[in-house]
């Protein structure tokens, strides 16, 4: 971020994109994508067959809504499940099964979680978050979100599943800018299971040493031993 560069509401839309495509892709082990273009809309709204939406505040106040269709929730909810090793025999095949809406809700903690800890730390701000809420809609049915917003701007993004199946993520936030005041350093940013793995490594190794070291000292042992015999003392 150079000296004159600001971050507004588009710059933290992307963001959160960035957190969804990065979450989904990687707990389904699958490719999860986002529109290159950004719709305005005039509100949020929950939408068929699948609505899911959490409200967070602090350093600023949204809303994201996640709307998926039938068959990008049941790909998500199956792949999900699959990789974390559930018999592919034993899992719902319909969207409104209470196993679908907890997974789902599950993985937009986690990728609202992702999303607030980058912004957090990127704009030195703190948000929290309120637990999502899920509702499985009829084609009937359209819920309006309102927020209490003083100056709202509200986005929609669409997104792909690798199966090319179609849902879409709804933002509402008040209109903001954050503008750099002064240089600094953010944190270095670490993987907690590649730091494990590094001291795990070099754990090993020391072990390694070590026991070469003594492999060594007992082979010196044995050939004085030996010589000593030889010479009959």
């Amino acid at each position: 971020m150079n000296a004159s560069q600001t971050v507004n509401n588009d710059d933290i839309l992307l963001k959160l994109c960035h957190s969804v495509s990065h979450v989904l892709s990687n707990t389904t082990a699958s490719s999860v994508t986002h529109a290159g273009m950004v719709q305005s809309i005039s509100r949020t709204r929950l939408k068929p067959d699948l609505g899911c939406f959490s409200i967070f505040d602090g350093g600023f106040s949204g809303l994201v809504v996640i709307n998926f269709s039938a068959d990008a929730a049941i790909e998500i909810y199956r792949r999900y499940m699959i990789s974390m090793g559930m018999p592919e025999n034993e899992l719902a095949f319909s969207h409104t099964s209470d196993d679908v809406a907890n997974v789902m809700g599950e993985l937009m903690n986690q990728m609202l979680g992702d999303f607030i800890s980058k912004v957090s730390k990127e704009l030195q701000t703190s948000i929290s978050q309120s637990q999502p809420k899920m509702l499985t809609l009829n084609k009937e049915l359209t819920i309006s979100v309102d927020t209490n917003l003083d100056n709202a701007v509200a986005r929609r993004v669409s997104f792909k599943t690798q199966n090319n199946h179609i849902f879409y993520l709804e933002f509402a936030m008040d209109k903001t800018e954050f503008i750099r005041s002064h240089d600094f350093e953010m944190d270095e940013e670490f993987d907690p299971d590649a730091l494990i793995e590094t001291h795990r490594k070099q754990h090993d190794e020391t072990a390694s040493k070590s026991a070469n070291s003594h492999a060594v000292k007992d082979l010196v042992t044995d050939e004085a031993d030996s010589l000593l015999d030889e010479l009959g003392i």
